[in-house]
């Protein structure tokens, strides 16, 4: 069984072309950076893989994810080679994904992105929409109709 599942953030946003011919399929390449569950000394702290995924799935990726967003998906890994310009064999290793998810919420992303900034400009916390009795947290003060029944 050739089964590949990972969990890693985007190095960059993702790379979209479409292939030619009669049925145009989208292809979309990105390097998925997963964490080491043990690190150590004097050696990196993640894995740079190399991802790719077509069609539907494709298309979901460049239209949802870039850079620094996290990701779960499952795939498979597929080997290759080519020849280069030069005359000399290139072998390569991809992970094929066939799902993808988004594996944090919107807020954790951008607490992720405040951290990594350093700067609380940046920052826009996402507001809170409800309290435990179903009704928003709106502050005293506003007096203003609200548009919900």
């Amino acid at each position: 069984m050739n089964k590949a599942i990972l969990m890693g953030r985007l190095t960059r946003d993702p790379e979209v072309r479409y292939s030619q011919g009669e049925n145009a399929t989208a292809v979309a390449r990105f390097t998925l950076a997963v964490d080491r569950r043990f690190k150590r000394a004097d050696s990196q702290d993640a894995d740079f893989i190399g991802c790719v995924t077509f069609g539907k799935t494709a298309e979901f990726v460049e239209k949802y994810f870039r850079q620094g967003m996290k990701m779960a998906a499952v795939g498979r890994i597929q080997t290759g080679s080519y020849t280069n310009k030069d005359g000399q064999k290139v072998y390569t290793t991809d992970v094929v994904l066939e799902e993808v998810e988004f594996a944090e919420s919107k807020a954790a992303q951008n607490a992720s992105e405040y951290k990594q900034s350093g700067s609380h400009n940046d920052f826009k916390p996402e507001p809170s929409s409800a309290v435990g009795d179903g009704f928003m947290n709106i502050p005293d003060g506003i007096d203003e109709e609200l548009p919900f029944n």
